[in-house]
C-alpha cells in the first residue's frame, strides 16, 4: 500500500488512507484513495493515537490492509465505496506528511560512500545519529521558510523508513520484520546555525525542516531498498543523483544498532542519510533563496516538492 494523511476541503476533514493501484501510476499521486477513517470503511476502528495507523501489531492496520485488498480485487465493492464517499480522487484532496507528528525523527549524518568522498571525510565506523524535533516535519507542496537570521540554507534528499513494529535491541536478520515502510524526505539545514554552534540540533530543527512524503509505500511495495535511484532538483535542475547501493549503514544495520540503546516505535521515522551534490559543498556553494522549488524523487516512492519561502 502507499499510505497517505490528506485533507478533503468539501467537507473540511482530515484522514489516514491508501492510493488504489488500479487507479493511476504507481509511484504517483493520481487516482484515488481508499479512506481508512470514513464511516462507511473503518471509521469505527480509528484509533485515538494517529501513529497507531502505522503499529503492524495493531487492529486499525490490520483491518486496513484487509480492506484495502478486497476493494483492490473486488470491483462491486469498489463501487459501493466509492458511492458512500469513502474513495475520493485524489485531485479533491491536500495531501499532508504521512505521519505529522512521528514519535521520534532520527538521522543518519554521512552515510553515502560518495556524499563522504565528497565532503573528504573518512568512512564513519557507526552510525552518526542525530535528530529533528517532529515539529518540524510539514507535507508535499507546503513552504519551507527560511530562519530569521539563516543566510545558508541547504537541501538535503534522503531515503527513509518508518517503524511499524516495536523494536528493541532488535538483531540485525529480524531488523526488516519491524519496518513498516518507505518514503521521501528533505532533510533541510541551516548550514551557519549548524557550522557556528559546534552541534546539529538548531540547524537541523527550525521550522518546516523536515518536507515528508508525498506516501508511506509499505515494505512489500520496494523490492530492494538498498538498490533506489535517489535525486534531487532545485528549480528543475538536478543537483544531487546517485543511488541507496551507496548506503555505508543499510536500513537493517541501522534498526539493530539503534535499537540497542533505542528502543524505535511504531510511527517513528529514520532518515538515513544525503548523497553528493549538496549545496554547501559545491564550489561556489549554493543555498537557497525565496521562491526556489525543490523535489525530492526517490524510485518507487513518488516525488516531495516544497518552495522556500523567505
Amino acid at each position: 500500500m502507499r499510505i497517505a494523511h490528506f485533507r478533503i476541503e468539501s467537507p473540511a476533514s482530515t484522514h489516514i488512507g491508501a492510493f488504489l493501484p488500479s487507479n493511476g501510476a504507481q509511484e504517483g499521486t493520481d487516482g484515488q484513495l481508499l479512506i481508512f477513517s470514513h464511516p462507511s470503511t473503518l471509521g469505527e476502528l480509528a484509533p485515538p493515537d494517529a501513529l497507531d495507523w502505522f503499529d503492524e501489531d495493531g487492529k486499525a492496520l490490520k483491518e486496513a490492509r484487509r480492506l484495502w485488498q478486497k476493494v483492490r480485487d473486488d470491483a462491486a465493492e469498489e463501487s459501493r465505496l466509492e458511492a458512500a464517499g469513502a474513495i475520493v480522487n485524489a485531485s479533491r484532496v491536500q495531501l499532508l506528511a504521512p505521519i505529522t507528528r512521528p514519535g521520534k525523527f532520527l538521522c543518519i549524518g554521512l552515510n553515502y560512500r560518495d556524499h563522504a568522498e565528497e565532503s573528504g571525510m573518512a568512512i564513519p565506523e557507526r552510525p552518526l545519529l542525530f535528530s529533528k524535533f517532529s515539529s518540524c516535519v510539514v507535507g508535499p507542496d507546503d513552504d519551507v521558510r527560511i530562519p530569521e537570521g539563516c543566510r545558508e540554507l541547504d537541501y538535503e534528499a534522503e531515503f527513509a523508513f518508518v517503524i511499524g513494529r516495536r523494536a528493541r535491541n532488535v538483531a540485525r536478520e529480524h531488523a526488516f520484520d519491524h519496518v513498516l515502510g518507505y518514503c521521501c524526505v528533505n532533510d533541510v539545514s541551516a548550514r551557519d546555525f549548524q557550522f557556528a554552534d559546534g552541534q546539529w540540533q538548531r540547524g537541523k530543527s527550525c521550522d518546516d525542516f523536515a518536507p515528508m512524503g508525498p506516501f508511506v509505500a509499505t515494505r512489500d511495495e520496494i523490492a530492494d531498498p538498498h538498490a533506489l535511484g535517489i535525486r534531487f532538483r532545485l528549480n528543475g535542475e538536478t543537483m544531487q543523483n546517485s543511488n541507496t547501493d551507496q548506503l555505508i549503514f543499510g536500513v537493517d544495520v541501522l534498526i539493530a544498532e539503534i535499537s540497542r540503546h533505542i528502543t524505535l516505535e511504531p510511527g517513528d521515522v529514520i532518515s538515513t542519510g544525503t548523497p553528493p551534490g549538496v549545496g554547501f559543498a559545491r564550489k561556489p556553494p549554493v543555498y537557497l533563496e525565496d521562491g526556489d522549488v525543490m523535489e525530492v524523487e526517490i524510485d518507487g516512492l513518488g516525488v516531495l516538492r516544497n518552495t522556500v519561502r523567505a
